[in-house]
Parts: C-alpha cells; sequence; structure tokens
C-alpha cells in the first residue's frame, strides 16, 4: 500500500531526539493559522484534535493529523515530513533543538492512488 506521509531520515533523528526527551508524540498540519502552514509536534495528547481532523498515518510511531479541510486540498498528494537546522514553528517541540520541521509533497500517481494506505479512523487513534 502507497503510504500518505513519510518521513526523511534527519526527520526521524529528530523525533528519536523529542521522544527520548519528551515521550510519545503526535503531528498536526496546521491549515494556515498564526505560524503559516507548518507540521507541529506536540506531545501524545498535547494538541486537541477536532472532529474534522484526519488521522493520515504514522511515522516514528507517531499519528500524524491534518485539519480536514487542508486534507481536501492535498488528498491527491504524498506528504513527506523533512527537518532543516533554524528555528521553525515555536509552538512545535523542535523549536526546543533550533530545528524546524516542513513538508514536502508530490502528486499520487494514477496507480498510487488505487493502492492508497486508508485513513487512520478514530477507533484506531
Amino acid at each position: 500500500m502507497t503510504k500518505r506521509i513519510l518521513v526523511t531520515e534527519k526527520a526521524a533523528e529528530v523525533i528519536k531526539k523529542l521522544q527520548t526527551e519528551y515521550g510519545p508524540l503526535m503531528f498536526h498540519q496546521s491549515g494556515g493559522c498564526c505560524e503559516g502552514s507548518y507540521p507541529h509536534c506536540f506531545e501524545k495528547g498535547g494538541f486537541l484534535i477536532g472532529s474534522n481532523d484526519v488521522c493520515i498515518g504514522e511515522i516514528e510511531g507517531c499519528k500524524f493529523y491534518m485539519a480536514g479541510d487542508q486534507f481536501e486540498y492535498w488528498k491527491h498528494t504524498q506528504l513527506t515530513l523533512d527537518a532543516m537546522e533554524g528555528r521553525a514553528a515555536s509552538f512545535s517541540l523542535e523549536s526546543t533543538l533550533d530545528v524546524g520541521f516542513f513538508i514536502d509533497s508530490r502528486l499520487f500517481t494514477d496507480n498510487e492512488l488505487k493502492d492508497l494506505e486508508p485513513l487512520i479512523t478514530e477507533e484506531e487513534v
């Protein structure tokens, strides 16, 4: 099955450092309010998931959520979480390491769209 969310090696290393310090984590892709459209990393349960949020997958043992209206724009794209030096989203845990997460995206091929990993339902969260 084709995954909706991937993670680079660099971002995975940052996640592991954060997990060591904070324990289980979660991600939420911002819809553009306040700090733009950065992916935000929180301690698991540190961000209240809304009824319209969608869990698009899991990376490094962390659920990755996105606002439903944002997902409508991005549902045809595969997202890759990456990391860069320099502080990005101040609400996000990686800012404590002077690192910022960001998203790269690409359109799914027709074959990938037919083989997409299903969204994670609330019962599975």
